[in-house]
């Protein structure tokens, strides 16, 4: 059984920290990509994706985070990852998305890296 899509966030510091949940696969990518550029909308200058909660990502899930990435680069927000899955890093790494959606080990060290893209 697929679990729930979900998107939940929160303003800490100086960024807002977005919790994903579920497969963000080809069903769910309009729920994703809606509910995340609304999050990139809310006027925070750095928001940190939290990929801890989510299960699967395929390649409909790599282009929500790219069109995520794209509209808060346009806008001069900066889009970080944190709690990446390894199977997710080998995608951005083998796809060379690596060097625009730069993803960390926790929460605490996207929020640490303070500025950059």
């Amino acid at each position: 059984m697929a679990v729930e899509p979900s998107v939940d966030s929160s303003a800490l510091g100086n960024c807002r920290v977005v919790r994903v949940g579920g497969e963000m696969d080809y069903e769910s990518s309009p729920f994703f990509r809606a509910r995340l550029l609304a999050e990139i909308a809310q006027g925070q200058r750095r928001v940190v994706l939290d990929l801890s909660a989510m299960s699967f990502c395929d390649s409909a899930g790599l282009n929500v985070l790219m069109a995520v990435w794209r509209e808060a680069h346009a806008t001069g927000v900066v889009v970080v990852l944190a709690c990446v899955a390894a199977s997710l890093r080998r995608m951005l790494s083998i796809t060379g998305l690596s060097d625009v959606l730069r993803a960390y080990g926790t929460v605490a060290e996207a929020e640490a890296a303070g500025g950059g893209s």
